[in-house]
């Protein structure tokens, strides 16, 4: 097990996990229930078939609750039942081309659905630390060469990049107006939010994404139909920022108001790569005479060119820093897919990862 990771901690603690059925969820639940954890999830069925919630047979292992943040009837019944010490809350609309389709149900389920969620924790006493992930894009992407530090400006151009952008804004007024650093003794909630990158890996099927749209492509033999080959990301794999959720909530919990601020977890810099680079290389490590196409029907909707985080903050006080780089990630996204093609127990393929990841 890696230092920055104790396992004593997560023995038997109770954590309520939002969005455990999406691909970021089910593989943070795997390792929740690695660590030794009480885990509740709360989430819509799985969107995608297959998905790594079922494959992963989480429901075995953890209480699986089917509901929408939107209801917050629903998710007070549930939260209070849980009676968690950690939140994490990772449920959300999470696709920028399906939000310019589906702008209300993205503010619903990423604005309103959030304050649902804080209105719950005021609501239920054994919440101590709470850690609400949000997204790189909740800032105001000027292009810049360099990544955006923790108390750059907030904003967004499209319907989800703005969401998160709120999001953060939300957070911050409920840390300032119920969770005030300042009356810690009355409350007893730390409260932080955390961004990362573009999160690849085995086990994500979602449309309109990269990753999952090589993997189906290569595996029938066919191209791949893309949008902008030039457009760089900061690529990581999904384990990377999750390793960083889980070291915040520790600190959280333990030292409580110091570490209720927003955090970055973003790649390593030199990960920054475009599209083209990303199927070349999946390319050759696949195997695939496949190449790429470009889509010639998405010019007139934005998305950005380039947006990278810095995360030197949560390597000088959690001591956190990308660990796999943006090749071996490759390598690790191409095992898991083929073990799956192949028939292997895909649990234990998750697993072996994670365990590989902590060494």
């Amino acid at each position: 097990m890696r230092k920055t990771i104790s396992p004593s901690f997560w023995q038997d603690r109770k954590v309520f996990l939002t969005g455990h059925t999406g691909f970021k969820g089910a593989w943070l639940s795997t390792w929740l229930h690695r660590l030794g954890a009480n885990i509740t999830g709360y989430a819509l069925a799985p969107a995608t078939q297959p998905n790594l919630f079922n494959l992963a047979q989480l429901d075995q292992v953890m209480r699986s609750v089917i509901g929408d943040i939107r209801d917050p009837a629903h998710l007070l019944d549930t939260m209070q039942a849980a009676q968690p010490e950690i939140v994490i809350h990772m449920a959300a609309q999470p696709l920028v081309r399906y939000s310019y389709l589906n702008p209300v149900e993205t503010y619903s389920t990423n604005v309103m659905g959030l304050v649902n969620i804080f209105e719950t924790i005021r609501q239920t006493p054994s919440v101590k630390a709470v850690v609400n992930v949000t997204s790189d894009k909740c800032y105001e992407n000027r292009e810049w060469d360099w990544g955006y530090c923790e108390n750059e400006a907030m904003g967004g151009y499209d319907p989800y990049s703005s969401s998160k952008g709120c999001a953060e804004l939300i957070t911050s007024a409920y840390r300032r107006s119920f969770f005030n650093p300042q009356t810690y003794d009355q409350h007893g909630v730390s409260l932080a939010s955390a961004r990362a990158g573009n999160v690849i890996g085995g086990g994500d099927w979602s449309d309109d994404r990269l990753i999952p749209d090589i993997i189906r492509a290569f595996s029938a033999g066919q191209h791949v139909t893309i949008r902008n080959p030039h457009a760089i990301r900061p690529w990581q794999h999904v384990l990377e920022p999750l390793h960083g959720y889980l070291m915040l909530a520790e600190r959280l919990m333990i030292d409580g108001i110091p570490f209720a601020e927003g955090w970055n977890f973003g790649s390593n810099p030199v990960d920054a790569q475009p599209v083209s680079w990303i199927i070349a290389r999946m390319k050759d490590k696949w195997g695939a005479e496949a190449n790429y196409t470009i889509d010639p029907n998405t010019a007139t909707v934005h998305e950005a060119g380039l947006l990278t985080l810095d995360s030197s903050k949560a390597n000088k006080h959690l001591s956190w820093q990308p660990h796999w780089s943006l090749e071996h990630t490759l390598d690790m996204i191409c095992a898991w897919h083929q073990a799956h093609i192949n028939g292997q127990n895909m649990r234990d393929m998750t697993l072996s990862q994670i365990a590989t990841y902590e060494l």
